[in-house]
């Protein structure tokens, strides 16, 4: 161990590499992948990553935004990239240089895209986004806005220099359990296959309809479509172990302190822990500047090769504290486990009262990643 890494993720490519291969497996035959990449890969490195789906066949990746976008293109990603988000059209030059393809969520943006491709003469490449519950982005089609919606995405599709390859939409409760979110789900999925209809008819078809984001590809099977767009799932989450699907980040330190503190006394700020008996202390370099929640502060433990030890006090930006009186074994420079293989990062997303994917992403910049 190189203890200049004060702490590190450790990142397994061969699980990426696993899971996208189960959950290609598991897909209707024709069916295309694209893995979500945005927020740095949930952590675990966007660039590593798309590498490694680009080497195993995926045919699109999805990011955030721009800045996403290019970082992949500067790294040499050469497979088409959808951006999920809004981009200026100022930029649509950009985009067509970089061959990316822009997300179009209503009728003025992609007037205002067309306008831009227009002045370069050259096409860029679209994917309508359909809002059928989600309430965020895209077309308005529920209800009362479903006739208006249908005029507005076909003159979306016709404007000029605007190549509508795709269309989408985004599932809000596929990975909640119940009846009322199984309705609301396949009530959005029947929108969706409605807003498809209406368009055929008026002579708008797409090479790619895609809507099974990770909760999806799980739960509806029905709804692979064209394409697929895991997320979560591709990191080794979210399936309830249905799929053999395997976590691809562990996120590891080190003990750089150990100290013995008497019965009585208060530990880290505010004094929110006070020591019931003479207390083995042990101190790790990581805070909730490297990831660690502070809503974690005394509700959780580590793992360590001697079995779990607990945290003490409120959670500092750069260290915490952890209880070794208990694990004599424990040692200076010995390992600890925040997640990964001993501790799921599921365990301790329910012990913070939050999901998985905010422990993943929260993994700050300044923590290395190690690629093993």
């Amino acid at each position: 161990m190189d203890l200049r890494k004060r702490t590190w993720a450790e990142i397994s490519l061969d699980n990426i590499e696993h899971n996208y291969r189960t959950i290609r497996a598991a897909l209707p035959e024709g069916c295309k992948f694209l893995g979500v990449v945005k927020a740095d890969a949930y952590g675990h490195g966007a660039v590593a990553v798309s590498r490694r789906l680009e080497a195993a066949g995926a045919e699109y990746l999805a990011v955030s935004c721009l800045d996403e976008a290019a970082e992949l293109r500067d790294a040499g990603i050469k497979m088409p990239v959808l951006i999920l988000g809004h981009t200026p059209a100022e930029f649509v030059p950009e985009l067509i240089a970089r061959d990316l393809t822009q997300t179009v969520t209503c009728e003025a943006k992609a007037i205002e895209y067309s306008r831009e491709a227009a002045r370069l003469g050259s096409p860029l490449r679209v994917h309508i986004k359909v809002d059928t519950g989600m309430s965020r982005l895209g077309f308005l089609t529920a209800g009362g806005h479903f006739d208006q919606g249908i005029r507005n995405i076909v003159s979306a599709c016709v404007q000029p220099f605007l190549e509508p390859e795709g269309i989408y939409t985004h599932f809000a409760v596929s990975d909640e359990p119940g009846e009322e979110a199984r309705a609301y789900t396949l009530g959005q999925f029947d929108l969706f296959t409605h807003v498809l209809g209406a368009l055929e008819k008026e002579g708008i078809t797409f090479k790619i309809r895609h809507c099974a984001n990770s909760g999806a590809v799980v739960n509806y099977k029905e709804t692979a479509m064209d394409m697929v767009r895991p997320g979560l799932l591709l990191y080794g989450f979210g399936d309830g172990g249905r799929l053999g699907l395997r976590p691809c980040m562990r996120l590891m330190t080190h003990v750089s302190t150990i100290k013995y503190i008497d019965r009585g006394l208060p530990v880290s700020y505010g004094g929110t822990f006070v020591t019931g008996r003479r207390t083995r202390m042990g101190v790790i370099p990581i805070g909730y500047a490297d990831g660690l929640l502070r809503s974690l502060s005394n509700n959780c433990s580590f793992a360590t090769g001697s079995g779990p030890a607990p945290q003490r006090g409120r959670i500092c930006m750069d260290m915490c504290m952890i209880d070794l009186t208990d694990l004599p074994e424990v040692n200076l420079e010995s390992l600890i486990e925040i997640f990964g293989e001993a501790q799921s990062v599921e365990d301790l997303a329910a012990r913070a009262g939050t999901i998985p994917y905010e422990l993943l992403c929260s993994v700050s910049k300044r923590v290395p990643r190690v690629y093993v």
